[in-house]
């Protein structure tokens, strides 16, 4: 059976939040060397290399192992705490203790896609009851990636597209998010000669959040039964995606929740009426009785009911 000496949990979660031996050194007021003698420690005792010497760091697939642990005990620890009445201790994403007299300080992590961040998520974190006191550390990635985060004990819970639920972990339906293809008037005029249509969007630029998204693509693809090539413009932010369509620099698929107003004020036009993509969305987190996952889970539940279509 390996034990691993909690200094040492400590120091890896320290090291992987932090990217570097000498962040993490500052973090936990030591020296460089001292980090570096307890990470040899720990992959003396896992029997295998945990972390890569690279900047950052990385974990490797026996590190990501240790690293869930790690985690996942002081998840537990401050759990307990809580219950105890006391503070102190290392946050369960990065530092700092639970509650006390300082305010909040357990940092909670969690993987997040960008739509559910601008939309509805926020307001999820927004809605704990002031008792449960915490921070979070949220890490915005697409709703198809979200899962690696989860693997590789990056983060406790995430927002994703994948339905099955990863080893160690539970999964349950958020509900749809529905998305719709827009244009501002402007953009109909310019490029569609008038004439809100996917008939003639194969030429005209098309937005996009980044060079993997392929949302746009899939259902242009769909509407036209080809798969045009048309100009894009990348746009990395929901908001920002949002406001782009509204100014003219392209068509692009948004969520319900960020264009149904637009669309009724006149501010932006339906290019597919009666046509639209529907994004399944699931909540995975470590299978764990824990008092703080389960009172995010809740509020993250009840805010996903709020603004997506049940599944």
């Amino acid at each position: 059976m390996i034990t691993f000496a909690s200094d040492h949990l400590v120091t890896l979660r320290a090291l992987v939040d932090e990217g570097t031996f000498e962040a993490a050194a500052q973090r936990l007021h030591m020296t460089q060397s001292a980090v570096s003698q307890r990470i040899k420690q720990l992959e003396r005792t896992a029997g295998q290399v945990l972390v890569q010497r690279t900047t950052p760091v990385v974990t490797t697939a026996a590190g990501d192992v240790v690293l869930r642990y790690a985690r996942q005990v002081q998840l537990l620890a401050d759990d307990a705490a809580v219950e105890l009445g006391a503070g102190g201790g290392a946050g369960a994403g990065g530092a700092g203790g639970l509650g006390g007299a300082g305010g909040p300080s357990t940092s909670i992590a969690v993987a997040v896609n960008a739509d559910s961040l601008a939309t509805w998520f926020l307001e999820a974190l927004a809605a704990l009851p002031p008792g449960v006191g915490a921070v979070f550390d949220l890490h915005r990635e697409d709703q198809e990636n979200t899962t690696s985060l989860l693997r590789s004990g990056t983060v406790l819970a995430a927002v994703t597209s994948t339905r099955e639920p990863l080893q160690g972990c539970s999964s349950e339906p958020l509900g749809l998010m529905r998305y719709r293809a827009v244009a501002s008037p402007g953009f109909v005029d310019r490029w569609l000669g008038g004439v809100p249509t996917m008939g003639r969007v194969d030429a005209a630029p098309m937005l996009d959040f980044d060079r993997s998204d392929q949302l746009q693509r899939g259902f242009l693809r769909a509407s036209l039964g080809y798969d045009p090539r048309p100009p894009r413009t990348f746009v990395p932010s929901s908001a920002d995606f949002a406001r782009a369509a509204r100014l003219g620099l392209g068509w692009g698929l948004l969520p319900e929740a960020q264009c149904l107003d637009l669309l009724a004020d006149g501010s932006l036009v339906e290019l597919a009426p009666g046509e639209h993509v529907d994004l399944a969305l699931y909540w995975q987190r470590w299978a764990l009785s824990s008092r703080l996952l389960d009172t995010l889970t809740e509020s993250v539940r009840r805010s996903a009911a709020e603004v997506l279509l049940p599944a």
